[in-house]
């Protein structure tokens, strides 16, 4: 008898979509304390924009199968499996062996889909500590959607910067890690003002529950910030712009503000002059890398109690993987692009 087979999407080569290819591979099976999930839903981060590029590491390996981010159901348990169960809806933690506390070199190396195999696969063995129960109330799309910029924008307001009600804060453009960090922290009582260059975008964020939109374009755009929060500065910055932004959003800042480091879209180079905002306020900077196991489970707990759902852009077709990643890469998404295994 033949061997189960699988599909699952790799990267052959890199610089352009041409190199992710459809193949067959055998169907994996869990070992001791592994779970076998069958994948129905996934979504794409701007991280794997970088991937297609060759921009994150691999630790060597070939034909690795992208994306961090997937949900599913278990199919099958292996031995000495005990907290989760077959026909359990679950996701992948974006580090498999980052179970709490602060983030140690031991558990770094096991990311999905750059360190080791993603998600992007009709099926995959993951360690029992490597997956969480979601909420009842999300689909499988929508759960697809967290495990990398929900969790990272999790960590950012209540890990890193213990987010209090009635705090304001600021968050940068309307990608992933920025609609995730208002809903959050619109749902736990606190002001959120937004960036954005387009007045329609700033109309849906305003309708997502921004207090305040300003258009970045504008070069004294943080003393708007500033205006906007009662002439203080904001106190806390989910700061994903990197080195075109990192200053501005220093300015914007209150005393005692905190800004967490989450993102380096236009460039990695600090571009100087933020030491004295830091020292003149006391600010405190903080680098967000994702989030543990454990922030993972409150950020699914908190989205339960609160019946948040994740805002979705664009749905593609197993099949149709390359066109997610277009939509992504186009610039035009609002809300997150998924890959539906059933559509």
């Amino acid at each position: 008898m033949s061997a189960a087979m699988m599909k699952a999407w790799s990267w052959h080569s890199f610089g352009s979509l041409d190199g992710l290819q459809l193949e067959s591979r055998p169907m994996p099976r869990p070992g001791p304390g592994e779970v076998l999930v069958r994948l129905r839903a996934n979504s794409i981060n701007q991280r794997d924009l970088m991937a297609a590029r060759g921009a994150l590491p691999r630790n060597g390996q070939s034909k690795v199968v992208p994306l961090c981010d997937g949900a599913g159901e278990v199919v099958e348990v292996g031995e000495g499996v005990l907290s989760i169960g077959v026909g359990e809806r679950v996701i992948g933690t974006f580090f498999q062996r980052w179970l709490a506390g602060a983030l140690q070199r031991e558990n770094t190396g096991t990311t999905l889909g750059s360190d080791v195999d993603g998600l992007l696969r009709e099926y995959a063995v993951l360690p029992e500590t490597g997956v969480l129960r979601f909420p009842a109330h999300l689909s499988y799309a929508e759960a697809a959607t967290l495990p990398c910029a929900a969790v990272t924008a999790w960590s950012a307001l209540f890990t890193k910067c213990a987010l209090q009600p009635g705090e304001t804060v600021l968050t940068l453009g309307s990608g992933g890690v920025s609609l995730f960090a208002l809903q959050l922290a619109r749902a736990a009582g606190a002001r959120v003002i937004v960036t954005t260059s387009s007045d329609e975008r700033g109309e849906r964020l305003r309708q997502l529950g921004a207090d305040g939109v300003v258009n970045y374009r504008n070069a004294d755009w943080p003393q708007q910030v500033r205006a906007l929060s009662g002439g203080n500065g904001v106190d806390v910055v989910v700061e994903n712009g990197g080195g075109g932004t990192y200053v501005q959003s220093l300015t914007a800042a209150a005393w005692h503000a905190r800004i967490a480091i989450v993102g380096l879209i236009t460039g990695f180079t600090d571009p100087g002059g933020s030491l004295m905002p830091i020292l003149l306020n006391d600010l405190t900077v903080r680098a967000v890398q994702v989030g543990s196991r454990t922030d993972t489970e409150n950020l699914l707990r908190f989205i339960g109690t609160a019946q948040l759902r994740p805002l979705i852009d664009s749905r593609f077709g197993f099949d149709d993987a390359p066109a997610a990643y277009r939509r992504l890469d186009s610039g035009e998404a609002f809300g997150k692009v998924v890959i539906e295994h059933d559509a």
